[in-house]
């Protein structure tokens, strides 16, 4: 039977590669613990300044066009904060220089449950494979949970040690719990939808994809809608 995550977590960090990157894979999740009182942090990687088909388009312009989307879509979730790293599209490296940073913000904001991608869900069928920023926002946030963010000697500067309890990784396949996003379905809709400038003339499909998705997850959970998430529970 499928483990639905009942739990509400204290406080929250998402991190993830792209300005829509949390809306799309966790956004139902977020809108929830945040209806339920969770204070609600997300981290994003790039400021999304490639995220277009359109050769002619400024990548500056598209960068503050995006952090306009942004916060629309944060206020349309009631995030407490969204904090922007503003690497470029394709630009990250999982170096120390990254690690540190994610440590960083970790110790700082000192969250009980971080959501992040799942750096293993590679190739989805035929048609997908998962975006190089993904796996590498992924693999990286994994390796500053544990050890890093909770050992002294790993990042010293990064501020006072701090042990993650849960991460988990949404876009899996190999999904362990669920969240029932039933009463917040809407609201990542409405969240995706500000995302204009990735889904410029098909607003309705995003949003009918956002539906089917968390319907197909919903059914696993016995749930309406739901999304689902391998966890890990961290420990040094």
């Amino acid at each position: 039977m499928a483990q639905l995550l009942e739990t509400v977590p204290e406080k929250v960090l998402a991190i993830y590669a792209h300005p829509d990157d949390p809306d799309v894979s966790c956004g139902g999740t977020l809108a929830r613990w945040a209806r339920q009182g969770s204070e609600v942090h997300v981290v994003l990687c790039t400021n999304g300044d490639k995220g277009t088909t359109d050769p002619t388009v400024d990548p500056s312009q598209l960068a503050i066009r995006r952090a306009a989307e942004c916060d629309e879509a944060a206020k349309v979730l009631g995030l407490t904060e969204q904090h922007v790293l503003g690497y470029g599209d394709g630009e990250l490296t999982d170096d120390e220089a990254f690690r540190g940073e994610l440590v960083e913000w970790i110790r700082r904001l000192r969250p009980g449950t971080v959501l992040c991608p799942d750096p293993t869900a590679v190739f989805f069928g035929e048609d997908y494979f998962n975006h190089r920023d993904h796996r590498i926002v992924g693999f990286a946030v994994l390796d500053a949970l544990s050890p890093a963010a909770a050992l002294p000697l790993y990042f010293p500067d990064a501020g006072p040690v701090h042990q993650v309890e849960t991460a988990l990784l949404s876009g899996t396949l190999e999904p362990t719990v669920w969240v029932d996003v039933t009463a917040t379905i809407e609201d990542k809709v409405a969240a995706v939808s500000c995302h204009r400038s990735q889904f410029a003339g098909d607003g309705e499909w995003a949003a009918g994809a956002v539906r089917m998705r968390a319907a197909e997850d919903g059914k696993r959970a016995g749930v309406a809608f739901a999304e689902g998430f391998r966890r890990l529970r961290l420990s040094v």
